[in-house]
């Protein structure tokens, strides 16, 4: 079962600057200026009065803005309005955002003090061109900094990348990769640079000096990140943006690769790479399959409206293709049989170092 989080949007506080692809108002919603105790609480009761009775772990989490940036009395005041929560025992923890300029010793000790275990870091990118070229305002030692005394304060990092930024490549972007893989911190969130309206970015691309991701290229990407990621232990908490209500009103998105199921067709990418790999290996002549894989890893075997298996028996002559669930068998793991041999692969092994 996984973890209920219960997201409180600080729109915009904190922020010294707005970077080139930020709309929270669409990424977010439209949130007060500033939330009240009343705000606060309707909006936890309303998740706790309707989330299923076993979730083990509940956790409140400050989002958008720049947490750590805000006035000390407000970030106070927030933080307090979860106390009661925490000593009831209906919540177990909070989670803030923040970006890595805004990380020190003195605002742990403020954060500890109330009950935050994790804090997530807007890294977006490992490369300072990148990072000047998008407006972040702070640099990739920030990012290295930041996450050491996190981890110094005992405190869980997440960090944040996104594929498809101003000035960035596909070598850029596997750099960022290889160096956030460096720092293991113990989450990361990951998603293509969408093109929202209101934005520097969009009129960057409406004057032609900006080219979005295509699907393909973001898709790719992100299952190069997600793979490489999970290959070194670091736990993948998002694929793609949170598909809010502004962000479905039509001209909110003005250009990018934007899908409602995007982590899907991530994680349903790898698992056909995987395929392709051990059908080219076993060399099968026009004969029936079995693949094998754990039950959790069934609907991203098959891909979105059963994509990976009609491109399956296409690309490969195969007559048809059986589908096993193995409970034994690990996640993110795949077996082919054919004949009398059989081939393995998994995730980790997808896209190697």
């Amino acid at each position: 079962m996984k973890p209920l989080i219960i997201p409180i949007f600080v729109v915009y506080k904190g922020c010294p600057n707005r970077c080139v692809y930020c709309n929270e108002k669409i990424t977010a919603g439209d949130y007060p200026d500033r939330i009240t105790e009343k705000q606060f609480r309707d909006t936890v009761d309303g998740y706790l009065n309707t989330a299923s009775k076993d979730r083990d772990h509940i956790e409140i989490a400050f989002y958008g803005g720049n947490f750590t940036g805000i006035d000390i009395d407000y970030q106070t005041e927030l933080l307090r309005f979860a106390e009661p929560y925490i000593k009831e025992g209906r919540v177990q923890s909070v989670r803030i955002s923040t970006r890595p300029d805004y990380i020190d010793h003195s605002c742990t000790r403020l954060l500890l003090k109330y009950n935050v275990t994790t804090v997530e870091i807007g890294a977006q990118s490992m490369i300072d061109k990148v990072l000047d070229r998008s407006r972040r305002g702070h640099s990739s030692d920030d990012v290295k900094s930041a996450v050491n005394i996190l981890k110094e304060s005992g405190l869980k990092s997440g960090i944040h990348v996104m594929a498809g930024l101003p000035g960035d490549t596909k070598e850029g972007f596997m750099y960022t990769v290889a160096e956030i893989i460096k720092l293991n911190p113990d989450t990361v969130r990951i998603h293509p640079t969408i093109v929202l309206k209101d934005t520097p970015l969009a009129e960057a691309y409406m004057r032609g000096e900006y080219r979005p991701l295509s699907m393909d290229e973001a898709v790719f990407l992100c299952s190069y990140a997600f793979s490489r990621f999970r290959g070194a232990g670091i736990s993948v908490i998002r694929l793609g943006l949170h598909n809010s209500e502004e962000m479905r009103k039509k001209g909110s998105i003005i250009a990018g690769p934007c899908h409602p199921a995007f982590g899907a067709l991530v994680e349903g990418s790898i698992f056909l790479d995987m395929a392709s790999r051990l059908l080219t290996l076993a060399k099968p002549l026009n004969e029936a399959v079995t693949f094998s894989v754990s039950p959790r890893d069934v609907s991203r075997f098959r891909g979105l409206k059963n994509y990976n298996i009609s491109t399956l028996k296409n690309r490969y002559g195969i007559a048809n293709i059986v589908l096993k669930e193995n409970h034994l068998q690990e996640t993110e793991s795949l077996v082919l049989m054919t004949g009398r041999k059989t081939y393995g692969t998994d995730m980790k092994s997808c896209y190697p170092s």
